[in-house]
């Protein structure tokens, strides 16, 4: 689409190298536009990627505070069961969002749901025991 908008209708070339040229200025403006979307501040700016695996992010949990994590989870466990039973499967098992979906019976989408609330919910009831 690029390689022909620029040409105002035409569509034929008169050469091999006027079309190389025409494909090249086509993929330099898609290019350049691709490079400022990217280095807009709202898309991250200079910021630099680094791949991170879930091993490299977990840290080793002292016993207050697992202790506070199993209080925590008792709370939620009776407004909340199915999504305290959430958090177990995933906490505590190891599992995957999907996974433990699976073995719940409810639908990934709902898992996630309830995943996000209970977060939500135990960091603010961790929070407020520090």
């Amino acid at each position: 689409m690029r390689l022909v908008s620029g040409l105002n209708g035409q569509t034929t070339w008169s050469n091999r190298n006027s079309f190389f040229a025409a494909a090249a200025e086509a993929m330099r403006r898609i290019l350049i536009d691709r490079a400022r979307h990217n280095g807009r501040l709202k898309r991250g700016g200079t910021a630099k990627r680094i791949d991170v695996s879930p091993d490299d992010l977990a840290a080793p949990l002292t016993d207050d505070r697992l202790l506070d994590i199993d209080e925590a989870l008792t709370r939620l466990e009776k407004d909340h069961p199915d999504k305290a039973q959430l958090v177990k499967l995933r906490f505590f098992a190891g599992m995957t969002n999907a996974e433990a979906a699976a073995v719940i019976g409810i639908s990934p989408a709902t898992a996630q749901r309830h995943w996000t609330f209970a977060r939500v919910w135990l960091f603010s009831e961790l929070d407020g025991q520090d």
